[in-house]
Formats: C-alpha cells, sequence, structure tokens
C-alpha cells in the first residue's frame, strides 16, 4: 500500500475511524484509509483530491467497474447506470479555488512547464564542432566565425588528438579554457580521424538535439565521416585549411566559404561584391603596407646615423641638393618639411619633451584622425625631429629606463592595448 498523494510507502498506523484503520504518512502528513480499489483506480481518484473529495467508496467501485468495461461492451444501460453526480463532484472539487491553490496543483503546473522546456530544447537543436587538433589549429577568431555560419547555437566542441605529444604543446590549455572536451587517442597513424569517424557515426546517441556538425581536418579520409553524418540527416560543414585560409564546405548545400586567417576576416566573394570594390580594398591594403615598410626604413636609417655619427644635413649642404624620399600616402609627404625644420630641435628637460610629444600627436591627429597612433609610429617621429632615439633621450633625461615606460608612467598620456602593441592618446592639450 502507498500514500495516495506522494506515494511513499513510509506510513504508521493512526487509530481508528468509522470502524476503518487511518494511516499516517511519514513524508507528507496525509491521512488515508486502506482501499479495497485497485492501485491504478485510487491513484486516479484520490492523489489529487488532497483531501477535499467527497466520493464515496461505493461510487469509485462503480466508477472503476465503467472505466475497466471494454469498449465494444459499453452499452445504453452501462452508460445509463453511470453515476453522472460522481463526475459532477470531481470537476467541482478539481476546479474549486482550494484546489487550484494546492500544492499539488502546482507541482503540476511546475511538470507541465518543465516538459514543455524540454520540448522546445529538442525542436531547437544545436551545432557540434568536431576538431582534429594534430591536423588543423585555429584561433578563438576563427572559431567565432565558424559558429556565426551555423543556423543553431554551438554549444558542444569536441577536440581529437594524442595530447601526451610533444608536438602538441600546450595546445590542451587552450583548447580546454576554450570549453573543449578533448578527447585523448593513442599513438598512431589516422588514430584521431579513426576515433572522429566512430564517435560520429553514432553523435545523435550522445547529442539528440545536434542538427548541424562542423568536421574540422584536411585528412581526406574524414569524408567517410561527412557522408554518413549526411545519411543522418544532419547539415555538415567541412572544415579544411588551404594555405592561410579555412575553406568551408556546406556539404548539403555545396556553397564554399573562405576565411583568411592572416587578417582573420572573410574573403570578399566576386558574386557578392563588386570587382572594383575588390581591387580598390586589395590596392588600399597594399599601400598600407608599403608605407609601414617605408616607416620602418626611415626608423633604421635614423638609428644607423645615431649610432655611426652621420651628419646627413652637411652631406646634403656639400651635394647642394636635398634628398628625397619616395612615399605613396601625400599626407606623409607634407609632413617632411616639418621634420626638416625641426631637426636640430633639442629636447632639454621633460617638459619640452612632454610639449613635443603633444605637438606630434596633434599634427597626426590633424593629418589622420581616423589612424590610430602607436608607441612606435610616436617614437618615430620624435626620432626624426631631434635625431634621437627615443630611449636615448629618456635615458639622457633621467624619466625612466625606456620610451615605453615614460609613457605609461606620465598623467599627459594614455595607453590602451592595441593586439601586441599600445595605441596612445594625450589627456592634455598643449
Amino acid at each position: 500500500m502507498k500514500c495516495p498523494l506522494c506515494e511513499s510507502t513510509s506510513y504508521y498506523k493512526n487509530g481508528r475511524r468509522n470502524d476503518q484503520q487511518n494511516y499516517l504518512c511519514k513524508n507528507c502528513g496525509k491521512q488515508f484509509f486502506e482501499s479495497a480499489l485497485p492501485c491504478s483506480v485510487e491513484m486516479d481518484l484520490l492523489a489529487n483530491s488532497n483531501g477535499h473529495t467527497k466520493v464515496s467508496m461505493t461510487d469509485a467501485a462503480e466508477l472503476s467497474l465503467v472505466k475497466n468495461l471494454p469498449e465494444e461492451k459499453i452499452t445504453e444501460q452501462a452508460l445509463s447506470s453511470f453515476n453522472f453526480k460522481l463526475a459532477e463532484e470531481l470537476l467541482q472539487t478539481i476546479l474549486s479555488p482550494d484546489y487550484l491553490e494546492s500544492a499539488v496543483f502546482n507541482q503540476l503546473l511546475l511538470r507541465i512547464q518543465q516538459e514543455n522546456e524540454i520540448r522546445h530544447k529538442l525542436e531547437a537543436g544545436i551545432s557540434l564542432l568536431l576538431l582534429d587538433a594534430e591536423n588543423l589549429k585555429f584561433d578563438i577568431n576563427s572559431e567565432l566565425f565558424l559558429a556565426s555560419i551555423c543556423e543553431f547555437p554551438l554549444q558542444a566542441k569536441i577536440a581529437f588528438a594524442n595530447w601526451k605529444n610533444p608536438s602538441i604543446g600546450k595546445q590542451d590549455i587552450e583548447l580546454y579554457n576554450r570549453g573543449y572536451q578533448l578527447v585523448h587517442v593513442p599513438e598512431g597513424k589516422n588514430s584521431a580521424d579513426a576515433k572522429m569517424i566512430a564517435f560520429g557515426a553514432c553523435v545523435l546517441r550522445s547529442y539528440p538535439t545536434v542538427k548541424e556538425i562542423l568536421v574540422c581536418s584536411s585528412d581526406g579520409i574524414l569524408i567517410h565521416l561527412c557522408n554518413e553524418l549526411q545519411n543522418q540527416g544532419l547539415i555538415v560543414y567541412w572544415v579544411r585549411r588551404q594555405g592561410q585560409n579555412l575553406h568551408i564546405e556546406n556539404r548539403n548545400t555545396g556553397k564554399l566559404t573562405d576565411y583568411s586567417l592572416a587578417v582573420t576576416t572573410e574573403l570578399p566573394s566576386f558574386e557578392k561584391v563588386k570587382v572594383a570594390d575588390t581591387i580598390q580594398y586589395l590596392m588600399k591594403s597594399e599601400q598600407e603596407s608599403i608605407n609601414a615598410r617605408l616607416d620602418s626604413l626611415v626608423d633604421v636609417a635614423t638609428s644607423f646615423q645615431e649610432k655611426c655619427n652621420i651628419n646627413i644635413q652637411n652631406n646634403s649642404n656639400q651635394l647642394g641638393e636635398e634628398k628625397v624620399i619616395p612615399v605613396l600616402d601625400n599626407s606623409f609627404t607634407e609632413y617632411i618639411p616639418e621634420v626638416k625644420k625641426e631637426t636640430s630641435a633639442q629636447v632639454s628637460n621633460g617638459k619640452t619633451l612632454e610639449k613635443l610629444l603633444l605637438k606630434i600627436i596633434q599634427d597626426l591627429e590633424a593629418k589622420s584622425p581616423k589612424t590610430k597612433l602607436c608607441v612606435p609610429r610616436l617614437g618615430s617621429e620624435l626620432q626624426k625631429i631631434t635625431g634621437q632615439s627615443p630611449n636615448s633621450i629618456i635615458k639622457k633625461l633621467k624619466l625612466g629606463s625606456s620610451f615605453l615606460k615614460y609613457l605609461k608612467s606620465s598623467p599627459t598620456f594614455r595607453l590602451k592595448a592595441s593586439g601586441k602593441e599600445y595605441e596612445v592618446t594625450a589627456l592634455l592639450r598643449e
């Protein structure tokens, strides 16, 4: 016998009522009698009553007989003999305010909500990423791009490799910190590929809500896994590396997408943009690259001048002509005369240095307001004006051990990390 409310078998006798033995549940505290009805009928009639029902045992027995009667044997006489008063009392009990505010009714609502949430998750679906870590490596930006091309959220990531292999390095720590499950395989050729195929063949058993799978490996043997996953009705992306690009192929639609690992951006497709826009984009990138290399050459030449004590100004007077530096940027060409005028500028103290740096930042921002000014560029401009390296100026004025540390400690300038470099801005204006 079980408690009709919580189905607990832990109870004890609690006196007699109407010549019947009364029981008290130790779990929920409900009092009940030993019923002569079958357990299923008893649960249907009394479990959710919360003590409010007034159904007699005779009426309950009559209801059980009608319920267990085969459908084909239900006659008009059987229906006419059914106690509709019993049904009316049951409806009144269920719809009563006491029952709607009871703990049993709240538990019923909670269970319905939980089942709805589970059903919603099953219908929503997730994406899953399988990575052969011995064959393919990509950073967090590449991973975010892969997640962006999926229709469902990327909620599971699994990496396969022999993590004892020294060539893996600390990749296991990095992937673990990024939320990957790490699967270890023994040493051997195609061991990680074989484990990926074995896992992928039964992936729906472990992840029944998966709808999309990213198979990340350049090994051609993984095409068998892609075909098997497609046969299971999943959307499959095969991610391979070709040079400095990630090549993403949607095996279901045949759509191809390329992602550049070097510049961490999606490569423009000629189908999406005009050819002229693409050429202009490539030319602008190449021009910026040439200007950056030209700045590096100027820095090297200035450093060489400082170390070898070569006086370029005297040599230019003897030749009677001014040396011309070829540049591609007009704004840089306009700035050269200013550098020539101030090549003899001397920095005698920290206040003079601060004013000079503020002037350089102001001029550069006026010419290129959208261009970020990094510390190496600022030091290069300072060296062009003074003829001395920034570090030597800082040490000479005893303002610190390096130009970078001086900028960090100065209240006039603010440094902001930008990749491997620092972007510098002025907090105070001259």
